[in-house]
């Protein structure tokens, strides 16, 4: 008797600013997935919340209707999707792998869905997700753990709203410039901006405060004149994550953001090397720090772990001082297209994009398992 395939949910799209970079993901994953393996069935979320199953999903993906893309009503209601991911009749999926980047699908809100429906599902769970966007409580658990990072301050969006100039002097008292201002709660170096003054700190602190209540304002790494390179590595597993080799982005841009990773091309784009170039002590310290910081925000699954690294240097005693290596973020759900930075570095370990997938359908299956061992009643 052939063996049963399980029915894996690809879910996409979503409300979030990374809408595009989530169907380029599932594009990708939908292309390699192992059809002999898996009864795949794709899932779609349109930027109005509208949830898409089947065929409408397939044309939200390929850039179809604009009536999809506006929101417009479909037959696959979104409590008709909350029953599939139960386990109803219409679906009966055995896992979703929920490909949603950002807000609303990296948070921890989808996955509290999965959770309640009781269904396994790829990737960190409500606290890791959650912890994993944002930034500040991932700073606090970072912290906590003991783990390198930049010096930096965070403000609600009242309290720059109410009295700027009394917010400009607290984050010049505690950090020196340059600064980098971000949004907590956002992925994809969404407004983010790179402040070199006091001149540009306002308009800096006004975009990211258009995205989220709470602004994460960091000293750049090194200080004035110094470019830290930006180091990346691919983290696996659940309860015994691996890591795999460093990789190193060198942004087109000043720093890495949204148009140096996703709209640039040719001449212009952001390079990638791997592996990095960094002794054996360094790359052995940097892949430790990155289980490190899975483990302190209790991710699972999968996570790109990102860091800054200042040159070596001398003080002004004529002292050499070493390179400083310091925690920048974790992503609990990366750009998953086959030359995203996050498959690439597992193919440069020797794990392929396919194996790479069915490796995550079993990690959230396991994970699953194990929380069945779990009593919620006395």
């Amino acid at each position: 008797m052939a063996k049963k395939k399980l029915r894996v949910g690809i879910l996409f799209g979503g409300k979030s600013g990374e809408h595009e970079i989530s169907l380029r993901s599932a594009a990708s994953i939908l292309e390699s997935i192992d059809r002999k393996k898996y009864d795949v069935v794709p899932l779609g979320i349109t930027k109005a919340g509208k949830w898409l199953h089947s065929a409408e999903a397939d044309n939200l993906l390929c850039g179809g209707a604009s009536r999809l893309l506006s929101g417009a009503s479909s037959p696959a209601s979104t409590m008709s999707i909350h029953g599939a991911a139960a386990g109803s009749s219409a679906a009966g999926l055995d896992v979703v792998f929920p490909v949603l980047h950002g807000t609303f699908g990296e948070d921890g809100t989808i996955q509290g869905l999965f959770e309640l429906a009781d269904i396994p599902y790829v990737g960190s769970g409500v606290l890791g997700s959650s912890a994993g966007m944002d930034k500040d409580a991932m700073k606090r658990m970072f912290f906590a753990a003991g783990l390198p990072q930049t010096p930096h301050v965070t403000l609600l969006r009242s309290e720059w709203r109410t009295d700027p100039k009394k917010s400009t002097r607290l984050l010049e008292k505690s950090l020196t410039y340059p600064l980098f201002v971000k949004p907590a709660n956002l992925g994809s170096s969404v407004g983010i901006s790179k402040v070199k003054t006091r001149k540009d700190l306002a308009e800096a602190m006004d975009l990211a405060a258009s995205f989220d209540r709470k602004i994460v304002i960091e000293q750049g790494v090194g200080g004035p004149g110094v470019k830290p390179r930006e180091l990346e590595v691919a983290v696996l597993g659940n309860d015994t994550p691996e890591a795999s080799i460093v990789g190193e982005i060198v942004p087109a841009k000043e720093f890495y953001d949204y148009e140096a990773k996703y709209e640039l091309n040719g001449a212009d784009e952001s390079v990638s090397i791997i592996p990095a170039k960094l002794t054996a002590a360094e790359s052995k310290k940097i892949r430790a720090m990155a289980i490190a910081a899975f483990r302190a925000c209790d991710c699972s699954g999968l996570a790109r772990v990102d860091f800054l690294m200042a040159p070596a240097r001398r003080s002004k005693e004529g002292k050499a001082k070493p390179a400083e290596i310091l925690l920048n973020e974790i992503n609990t759900m990366p750009g998953f297209t086959s030359i995203s930075m996050y498959p690439k570095l597992w193919q440069a370990s020797g794990l392929s994009y396919k194996k790479l997938i069915d490796r995550l359908i079993d990690l959230a299956i396991e994970r699953h398992k194990e929380k069945q061992q779990t009593s919620f009643t006395r």
